[in-house]
């Protein structure tokens, strides 16, 4: 029996995948009936969690939420057989975002981790997550990313509010952590990471920028919000983005929502069956593959 082979990757989609609807093994037995495995197809996976929601500037500035979790996997999934997704939601101001999953007969489940929220006034640390939330004004620390461990990473560190000022730190992003602040103004979220799976380099689950009395933190790239200056709220992360709020600027900015998360699967065009739930976009012929994009949850039956 062939070995099934099931490949996590972070960031790049799988190419060249070979059409193998309709291949099965086994033998027959005439007068005793049919032996043998079920066809299979492989399925590219795109799987981000929920962002980390800023944190309010009370006080002071409030720390950027974390991007949600981002994860690839590219597997074998079996014909007739219910691929059940699950997409998280993005934190509120101050709360880390939900996890987003899928997992099917035969699959290896794959879990990516909700974004944290950002650190809380008065030194207060970022929470850990898929990415994690910056510090907070003065002197909080960034939350971990990468929380719970996987391999390839899914997220970065947040950034450290080390400066004596009035100042909070970016949420990390998928590819980069968030900055340090160096100065009066709230520092930047990371950056997330790029996808071409729709058919075009899309970036997505970028931090939220620190907030700030005296200036506000920039947004993530790839969906994270932009920080609050003075008295100003965070921007919320971009929806489906899985983008980290920003943090609220000081002294009384709200702090921005966590963007929802997204689950994106893609095979062959042959590969295709139809059957779905939960309403999601579908895009034939994106060279040669059906792409379905969840922005809720859902399934799908092969």
């Amino acid at each position: 029996m062939r070995d099934l082979k099931n490949k996590l990757t972070s960031g790049k989609s799988t190419k060249n995948i070979q059409n193998r609807k309709g291949k099965s093994f086994g033998y027959q037995v005439l007068g005793f009936g049919a032996g043998g495995s079920a066809a299979t197809y492989e399925v590219d996976f795109l799987v981000i969690a929920g962002g980390g929601g800023g944190t309010s500037g009370a006080g002071a500035g409030g720390g950027g939420g974390g991007g949600g979790g981002y994860r690839t996997s590219t597997q074998e999934a079996t014909q007739g057989k219910t691929i059940t997704i699950t997409v998280g939601a993005g934190g509120n101001a101050g709360s880390s975002g939900s996890t987003s999953s899928f997992s099917g007969t035969g699959l290896t489940t794959i879990t990516s981790a909700g974004g944290g929220a950002g650190g809380v006034y008065n030194g207060g640390n970022g929470y850990s997550g898929g990415s994690g939330g910056g510090g907070a004004y003065s002197g909080g620390n960034g939350g971990s990313g990468n929380t719970p461990s996987t391999s390839p990473s899914q997220g970065s560190d947040g950034g450290d509010a080390n400066s004596a000022n009035g100042a909070a730190a970016g949420g990390g992003g998928a590819s980069v952590a968030g900055s340090n602040v160096t100065g009066p103004a709230g520092s930047a979220g990371g950056a997330g990471t790029a996808s071409s799976i729709t058919g075009s380099s899309v970036t997505r689950a970028g931090g939220g920028g620190g907030g700030s009395d005296l200036g506000a933190g920039p947004a993530g790239a790839g969906g994270g919000g932009t920080g609050g200056g003075s008295g100003g709220a965070g921007v919320a992360g971009a929806a489906n983005f899985g983008g980290g709020g920003g943090g609220g600027g000081g002294p009384s900015g709200a702090g921005g929502a966590g963007g929802k998360g997204v689950i994106i699967i893609s095979m062959l065009d042959a590969d295709y069956s139809g059957t779905t739930s939960g309403s999601p976009t579908v895009a034939t012929g994106v060279s040669g593959k059906t792409v379905l994009t969840f922005n809720s949850s859902g399934s799908y039956t092969g």
